[in-house]
This record gives C-alpha cells, sequence and structure tokens, in this order.
C-alpha cells in the first residue's frame, strides 16, 4: 500500500459526514413529497408558505420569510406565483403601509384538505415517538447552526 492509499484510507467518507445525511435525507424528502406536489400543483416552497399560512393566517411577508428561512426577494416571487393561483391575497397592512400581509383565499384554505390527506409520517418508517424525537433533533441541530453562523458575524 502506498503512503497516500493509506491517507486516503484514514480520511473520512462522504456517508460519514452529519451534513451530507442532511442533505440526501432532504433529496429522499423532495421524491417522496413529488406525487403530493404535483398533484396540488405546488413546488415545495410554495406549499410550506400555505402552511405557514394555515398556522397564522394574516401575517407579514417579514414574518412570513422568517418562519421560512427565506429572504424576501425569495419569498416575493413565491407568494406572487401563489396569489395569481388564487391562493393567497397580499395587501399593504393599513397600519404601517411600509409593510404587506399575506392572506390566504378561501381555495388556499381548501387547499388544507388535499394536502394534510396525504400524510408522509409513514414514509419515514418510523414510529410516532421516533419522528417527534428526530424532528425535535433536527430543529436543534438547526438552531445551534444558526445561532453558531450569527455569533460569527
Amino acid at each position: 500500500m502506498k503512503p497516500t492509499d493509506t491517507a486516503a484510507s484514514d480520511a473520512p467518507k462522504l456517508s460519514d459526514f452529519l451534513c451530507f445525511a442532511v442533505y440526501s435525507a432532504n433529496l429522499a424528502f423532495g421524491k417522496a413529497y413529488k406525487p403530493i406536489l404535483e398533484e396540488l400543483g405546488l413546488t415545495y416552497t410554495q406549499y410550506i408558505a400555505i402552511i405557514a399560512l394555515w398556522e397564522e393566517d394574516n401575517q407579514t411577508v417579514g414574518s412570513l420569510g422568517e418562519k421560512l428561512f427565506l429572504e424576501s426577494n425569495t419569498l416575493t416571487p413565491i407568494l406572487k406565483k401563489l396569489e395569481a393561483m388564487g391562493y393567497l391575497e397580499r395587501r399593504r397592512d393599513p397600519a404601517d403601509e411600509r409593510q404587506v400581509l399575506v392572506s390566504l383565499t378561501k381555495s388556499g384554505r381548501r387547499l388544507r384538505e388535499k394536502g394534510l390527506s396525504m400524510d408522509l409520517v409513514k414514509a419515514t418508517g418510523l414510529k410516532p415517538d421516533e419522528f417527534q424525537r428526530m424532528q425535535k433533533g433536527i430543529v436543534t441541530l438547526r438552531n445551534n447552526l444558526v445561532r453558531s453562523v450569527e455569533e460569527q458575524e
């Protein structure tokens, strides 16, 4: 064996990286969601924007962007498309004209029945308690990474 072969065998493998595990799991989620999103006629980011509005309707674009971890220059085209599809409406906040409020239309609220009936929890193969622990662990990981980046700025 050459010295470079030994060094290469000691190097971490791609499958050892947590970031790759998260990235590849995200890709797998995308594939699992594909039939649902196709039936709804939505992209994943459009879908999560609608879910956030189901949770709290009539919120500002800024507030929605924070929840989705999206900048307004990324979120605005998504919202414009959803508005053109008839799922939401955007309007200036009468109390503060600088703010834009986003709310679901009746069609946007009706998507809930269709979208939530196609549950992917089963596809994960996790038991309910395992699913909950995994979700909380990933949220903790995300929050720690966000905090670390903010501390470095």
